[in-house]
């Protein structure tokens, strides 16, 4: 069932990676029996949501890299005894952006903790071990190449830094504690821009050190859906919302369509 399987795209939200799932199967053209409909594999349990799209496994991992480490673990066991060669992992995801326009799409080049360090650092049996957070460049490369004309939002390649917390971590003023200043604040978010950072999350640093551990080429891809330098809180319209979240989403389907050698209604001259 799953030996075919070439790209695992991963989001946090069950809702959404329901909605890549739906969206890769128009753009793959997979056909369903009749009467029948994409299901939820893992539908017995509240782990996490899991649909396969022909070679495509989308899956969600919920919040935050402890999270995001069980899902990775099984998901790798899975394609480990499915004889799956040659797959790819990429994370969609939402992101606070850092000096850009709220719907930027982010493509990491490098991520960082909040220690503005390329490392993830897991204690194992007593010892603190680093574990190199390394994304593959080409395939970053080839996500930014596939941006077309008629997209009404920009593609930046940058560093995405990767923190512990939602709101201390990422210089909040907006939590339940705040033992910094505002002034504080923005000096941290300024020196993250000068040395790279273009968007903040949760999950992307255990996502590229555990892939990379374990020989995967893997991506990150974000939308950006505020500007921290000018704020905290996300305030757009839930169309918008809605909007943003699909922006990153339409990059990776254009990318997995390339590399199948497959063509779409709107973008069959995009095959190489």
């Amino acid at each position: 069932m799953f030996g075919d399987i070439k790209y695992v795209c991963c989001s946090g939200s069950p809702k959404r990676i329901g909605r890549f799932a739906t969206y890769m199967q128009k753009e793959l053209g997979v056909r369903l029996p009749p009467g029948s409909a994409l299901e939820n594999i893992s539908n017995k349990t509240d782990r996490y949501a899991l649909y396969k799209i022909g070679p495509v496994l989308a899956v969600s991992h919920g919040m935050g890299m402890p999270s995001v480490s069980i899902m990775l673990h099984e998901i790798l066991k899975l394609t480990y005894y499915a004889k799956c060669k040659n797959v790819t992992f990429i994370r969609i995801g939402t992101s606070g952006g850092i000096g850009l326009e709220p719907g930027t799409v982010v493509v990491s080049d490098k991520v960082v903790d909040g220690r503005f360090r390329p490392v993830m650092e897991l204690p194992i049996l007593g010892k603190l071990i680093a574990r190199p957070a390394v994304l593959h460049p080409q395939l970053a490369n080839d996500i930014v190449h596939c941006r077309m004309s008629e997209d009404n939002f920009n593609i930046v390649v940058g560093t995405t830094m990767c923190t512990l917390d939602f709101y201390e971590g990422q210089a909040r003023l907006d939590g339940a504690f705040c033992d910094f200043t505002e002034k504080d604040k923005k000096d941290f978010l300024q020196t993250a821009y000068a040395q790279g950072v273009r968007n903040m999350e949760m999950e992307s640093l255990c996502f590229a050190a555990t892939c990379h551990h374990a020989g995967i080429k893997s991506a990150v891809i974000c939308v950006t859906l505020l500007d921290r330098l000018h704020g905290d809180q996300i305030n757009i319209s839930h169309d918008l919302y809605e909007d943003y979240q699909l922006r990153p989403q339409k990059i990776v389907a254009r990318l997995i369509r390339r590399k199948l050698r497959l063509g779409s209604q709107a973008d069959r001259e995009d095959d190489y």
